[in-house]
Protein backbone atom coordinates (compact mmCIF):
# COMPACT_ATOMS: atom_id res chain seq x y z
CA UNK A 1 0.00 0.00 0.00
CA UNK A 2 1.30 3.38 -1.16
CA UNK A 3 1.09 6.52 1.57
CA UNK A 4 0.99 9.61 0.28
CA UNK A 5 2.16 12.56 2.98
CA UNK A 6 0.97 15.89 2.69
CA UNK A 7 4.10 18.00 4.25
CA UNK A 8 2.49 21.36 5.21
CA UNK A 9 4.28 24.23 3.48
CA UNK A 10 5.33 26.15 6.46
CA UNK A 11 6.11 23.53 8.46
CA UNK A 12 9.39 24.33 10.06
CA UNK A 13 11.18 21.03 9.06
CA UNK A 14 9.73 21.26 5.90
CA UNK A 15 12.66 20.54 3.61
CA UNK A 16 14.34 17.78 5.75
CA UNK A 17 10.88 15.70 5.65
CA UNK A 18 10.78 15.94 2.14
CA UNK A 19 13.85 14.70 1.67
CA UNK A 20 12.95 11.97 3.81
CA UNK A 21 9.69 11.54 2.00
CA UNK A 22 12.00 11.05 -0.83
CA UNK A 23 14.66 8.44 0.48
CA UNK A 24 11.52 6.99 1.51
CA UNK A 25 10.52 6.35 -2.02
CA UNK A 26 13.78 5.57 -3.51
CA UNK A 27 13.92 3.04 -0.77
CA UNK A 28 10.87 1.45 -2.16
CA UNK A 29 12.15 1.81 -5.26
CA UNK A 30 15.17 -0.48 -4.76
CA UNK A 31 17.65 2.46 -5.42
CA UNK A 32 18.54 3.31 -1.56
CA UNK A 33 19.57 0.31 1.08
CA UNK A 34 17.86 -0.07 4.44
CA UNK A 35 21.23 0.75 5.73
CA UNK A 36 20.97 4.44 3.98
CA UNK A 37 17.87 5.30 6.09
CA UNK A 38 19.76 4.84 9.07
CA UNK A 39 23.15 6.70 7.49
CA UNK A 40 21.07 9.70 6.25
CA UNK A 41 19.26 9.65 9.85
CA UNK A 42 23.06 9.93 11.38
CA UNK A 43 24.00 12.79 8.97
CA UNK A 44 20.70 14.90 9.86
CA UNK A 45 22.17 14.99 13.12
CA UNK A 46 25.58 16.34 11.91
CA UNK A 47 23.41 18.99 10.15
CA UNK A 48 21.18 20.09 12.84
CA UNK A 49 24.55 20.45 14.53
CA UNK A 50 26.00 22.54 11.79
CA UNK A 51 22.79 24.82 12.09
CA UNK A 52 21.88 23.59 8.33
CA UNK A 53 24.02 25.77 6.40
CA UNK A 54 27.09 25.67 4.70
CA UNK A 55 29.52 26.89 6.57
CA UNK A 56 33.49 28.65 5.54
CA UNK A 57 35.14 25.77 6.06
CA UNK A 58 32.83 23.70 3.75
CA UNK A 59 32.91 26.46 0.85
CA UNK A 60 36.77 26.71 1.32
CA UNK A 61 37.05 23.16 0.17
CA UNK A 62 34.34 23.20 -2.62
CA UNK A 63 36.43 25.69 -4.17
CA UNK A 64 39.52 23.37 -3.56
CA UNK A 65 37.35 20.23 -4.87
CA UNK A 66 36.25 22.40 -8.21
CA UNK A 67 39.99 23.07 -8.89
CA UNK A 68 40.94 19.52 -8.29
CA UNK A 69 38.40 18.20 -10.49
CA UNK A 70 38.99 20.96 -13.12
CA UNK A 71 42.35 20.02 -13.43
CA UNK A 72 41.21 16.24 -13.37
CA UNK A 73 43.27 14.00 -16.20
CA UNK A 74 40.56 11.65 -15.52
CA UNK A 75 37.97 13.11 -13.17
CA UNK A 76 34.97 9.99 -11.69
CA UNK A 77 31.94 10.68 -9.41
CA UNK A 78 31.20 7.67 -7.46
CA UNK A 79 27.33 7.38 -6.81
CA UNK A 80 25.57 5.22 -4.25
CA UNK A 81 21.91 4.48 -3.42
CA UNK A 82 21.24 7.88 -1.03
CA UNK A 83 23.78 9.93 -3.72
CA UNK A 84 21.31 9.18 -6.64
CA UNK A 85 18.02 9.45 -4.41
CA UNK A 86 19.05 12.65 -2.65
CA UNK A 87 20.97 14.69 -5.88
CA UNK A 88 20.78 13.23 -9.36
CA UNK A 89 20.06 15.89 -11.16
CA UNK A 90 22.84 18.08 -9.54
CA UNK A 91 25.63 15.22 -10.40
CA UNK A 92 24.91 14.96 -13.62
CA UNK A 93 25.25 18.74 -13.65
CA UNK A 94 28.41 18.51 -12.19
CA UNK A 95 29.40 15.58 -14.66
CA UNK A 96 29.18 18.09 -17.40
CA UNK A 97 30.38 21.09 -16.36
CA UNK A 98 33.83 19.29 -15.38
CA UNK A 99 33.63 16.05 -17.64
CA UNK A 100 33.82 13.44 -15.15
CA UNK A 101 32.38 10.40 -15.15
CA UNK A 102 29.81 8.38 -13.16
CA UNK A 103 30.17 5.31 -11.82
CA UNK A 104 28.12 3.26 -9.25
CA UNK A 105 29.66 1.56 -6.38
CA UNK A 106 27.93 0.16 -3.75
CA UNK A 107 28.33 -1.80 -0.15
CA UNK A 108 25.01 -3.28 -0.49
CA UNK A 109 25.46 -4.05 -4.33
CA UNK A 110 22.75 -6.28 -6.16
CA UNK A 111 21.79 -6.51 -9.96
CA UNK A 112 18.69 -4.85 -9.10
CA UNK A 113 19.49 -1.82 -6.97
CA UNK A 114 22.57 -1.39 -9.56
CA UNK A 115 19.97 -1.18 -12.69
CA UNK A 116 17.68 1.07 -10.29
CA UNK A 117 20.42 3.48 -9.73
CA UNK A 118 21.21 3.40 -13.73
CA UNK A 119 17.97 4.61 -13.99
CA UNK A 120 17.40 6.85 -11.54
CA UNK A 121 20.69 8.95 -13.04
CA UNK A 122 20.08 8.58 -16.69
CA UNK A 123 16.35 10.47 -15.97
CA UNK A 124 17.87 12.54 -14.84
CA UNK A 125 20.16 13.21 -18.11
CA UNK A 126 23.40 10.70 -17.63
CA UNK A 127 24.09 9.18 -20.72
CA UNK A 128 26.88 6.69 -19.98
CA UNK A 129 26.53 5.45 -16.49
CA UNK A 130 29.51 2.80 -15.57
CA UNK A 131 30.33 0.05 -13.09
CA UNK A 132 26.94 -2.03 -13.67
CA UNK A 133 27.44 -5.47 -13.56
CA UNK A 134 29.96 -6.63 -15.48
CA UNK A 135 30.95 -3.81 -16.27
CA UNK A 136 32.53 -3.70 -12.70
CA UNK A 137 35.08 -6.02 -13.84
CA UNK A 138 38.00 -4.52 -11.53
CA UNK A 139 38.93 -4.90 -7.85
CA UNK A 140 40.71 -3.30 -5.13
CA UNK A 141 42.48 -5.63 -3.44
CA UNK A 142 42.36 -3.61 0.14
CA UNK A 143 39.24 -3.32 0.22
CA UNK A 144 37.06 -6.54 1.65
CA UNK A 145 32.88 -5.18 0.91
CA UNK A 146 31.69 -4.87 -2.40
CA UNK A 147 32.52 -1.58 -2.84
CA UNK A 148 36.00 -2.83 -4.28
CA UNK A 149 34.76 -3.85 -7.32
CA UNK A 150 35.55 -0.89 -10.04
CA UNK A 151 35.09 -0.32 -13.64
CA UNK A 152 38.38 -0.37 -15.23
CA UNK A 153 37.62 2.37 -17.47
CA UNK A 154 36.46 4.49 -14.37
CA UNK A 155 37.61 4.89 -10.93
CA UNK A 156 40.51 2.04 -11.39
CA UNK A 157 42.24 4.66 -13.80
CA UNK A 158 40.67 7.95 -12.29
CA UNK A 159 43.56 10.18 -10.54
CA UNK A 160 40.26 12.14 -9.08
CA UNK A 161 37.23 10.80 -7.03
CA UNK A 162 34.08 12.50 -5.63
CA UNK A 163 32.92 10.36 -2.91
CA UNK A 164 29.79 11.85 -1.43
CA UNK A 165 28.61 9.77 1.38
CA UNK A 166 31.37 7.53 1.10
CA UNK A 167 32.49 4.87 3.77
CA UNK A 168 36.41 5.16 5.16
CA UNK A 169 38.03 1.89 3.80
CA UNK A 170 37.69 2.65 0.33
CA UNK A 171 38.72 6.22 0.50
CA UNK A 172 41.92 5.37 2.57
CA UNK A 173 42.79 2.80 -0.18
CA UNK A 174 42.03 5.18 -2.90
CA UNK A 175 44.34 7.71 -1.21
CA UNK A 176 46.98 4.72 -0.75
CA UNK A 177 46.41 3.81 -4.44
CA UNK A 178 47.63 7.37 -5.33
CA UNK A 179 44.04 9.25 -6.03
CA UNK A 180 42.68 12.54 -4.67
CA UNK A 181 39.50 11.82 -2.89
CA UNK A 182 37.07 14.54 -2.51
CA UNK A 183 34.32 13.55 0.03
CA UNK A 184 31.56 14.80 0.83
CA UNK A 185 30.51 14.28 5.17
CA UNK A 186 28.35 15.70 7.43
CA UNK A 187 30.96 14.21 10.03
CA UNK A 188 34.36 15.58 10.25
CA UNK A 189 35.22 13.14 12.68
CA UNK A 190 34.96 10.16 10.49
CA UNK A 191 37.50 8.06 8.59
CA UNK A 192 36.42 8.86 5.71
CA UNK A 193 36.75 12.55 6.62
CA UNK A 194 40.25 12.02 7.80
CA UNK A 195 41.51 9.98 5.36
CA UNK A 196 40.24 12.31 2.01
CA UNK A 197 42.45 14.53 0.35
CA UNK A 198 39.78 17.32 0.52
CA UNK A 199 36.58 17.22 3.00
CA UNK A 200 33.47 19.20 2.57
CA UNK A 201 31.60 19.37 6.12
CA UNK A 202 28.15 19.94 4.10
CA UNK A 203 25.05 17.90 3.16
CA UNK A 204 25.13 16.76 -0.16
CA UNK A 205 21.53 18.31 -0.98
CA UNK A 206 23.79 21.63 -0.17
CA UNK A 207 27.09 21.09 -1.56
CA UNK A 208 26.61 19.51 -4.81
CA UNK A 209 24.35 22.91 -6.30
CA UNK A 210 27.48 24.73 -4.63
CA UNK A 211 30.13 22.78 -6.41
CA UNK A 212 28.49 23.11 -9.71
CA UNK A 213 28.15 26.91 -9.36
CA UNK A 214 32.22 26.94 -8.30
CA UNK A 215 33.54 25.17 -11.17
CA UNK A 216 31.41 27.44 -13.70
CA UNK A 217 32.80 30.32 -12.01
CA UNK A 218 36.67 28.93 -12.36
CA UNK A 219 36.85 27.48 -15.16
CA UNK A 220 37.58 30.64 -17.19
CA UNK A 221 40.69 30.58 -14.73
CA UNK A 222 43.69 28.89 -16.30
CA UNK A 223 45.60 25.79 -14.92
CA UNK A 224 48.19 26.93 -13.03
CA UNK A 225 45.76 29.24 -10.90
CA UNK A 226 43.49 26.55 -10.40
CA UNK A 227 46.46 23.72 -9.57
CA UNK A 228 47.35 26.79 -6.95
CA UNK A 229 43.95 27.29 -5.28
CA UNK A 230 44.47 22.76 -5.24
CA UNK A 231 47.66 22.66 -3.97
CA UNK A 232 47.46 24.98 -1.33
CA UNK A 233 44.19 23.66 0.40
CA UNK A 234 45.28 21.98 4.05
CA UNK A 235 42.12 19.42 4.57
CA UNK A 236 43.46 18.78 8.13
CA UNK A 237 43.48 22.50 8.71
CA UNK A 238 39.84 23.35 7.74
CA UNK A 239 38.88 19.76 8.82
CA UNK A 240 40.18 21.62 12.31
CA UNK A 241 37.75 24.88 11.58
CA UNK A 242 34.77 22.84 10.83
CA UNK A 243 35.39 21.34 14.07
CA UNK A 244 36.21 24.76 15.49
CA UNK A 245 32.56 26.00 14.18
CA UNK A 246 30.55 23.13 15.61
CA UNK A 247 32.54 23.81 19.19
CA UNK A 248 31.35 28.03 19.04
CA UNK A 249 28.48 26.89 17.77
CA UNK A 250 27.35 24.73 20.60
CA UNK A 251 28.86 26.81 23.49
CA UNK A 252 26.56 29.58 22.01
CA UNK A 253 23.94 26.96 22.01
CA UNK A 254 24.72 25.92 25.12
CA UNK A 255 24.48 29.36 26.83
CA UNK A 256 20.55 29.97 25.14
CA UNK A 257 19.77 26.21 26.40
CA UNK A 258 17.43 26.22 23.49
CA UNK A 259 17.85 25.82 19.82
CA UNK A 260 14.79 25.63 18.05
CA UNK A 261 15.05 25.93 13.36
CA UNK A 262 13.30 29.19 12.16
CA UNK A 263 10.82 28.74 9.50
CA UNK A 264 11.83 29.96 6.10
CA UNK A 265 10.93 33.96 5.81
CA UNK A 266 10.52 34.31 9.42
CA UNK A 267 12.88 36.74 11.70
CA UNK A 268 14.35 35.15 14.42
Amino acid sequence: MNETIEIPHKHPRAESLRIRENLIKHFKSGVVASAGLIAHGRGEAFDYILGENTGQPALKAIEAAAATLLTAEHPVISVNGNAAALAPNDIVELSKTTKAKIEVNLFYRSSKRELAIQKALEAAGATNVLGIGKAASARISEVGSERRRVDPTGILIADVVLVPLEDGDRTEALVRMGKKVIAIDLNPLSRTAQFATITIVDNIVRAIPILVEMTDKLKAKDKKKLAHIASTFDNKETLGDAIDLIHQRLSKLAKKGVYLPIPEGTEP
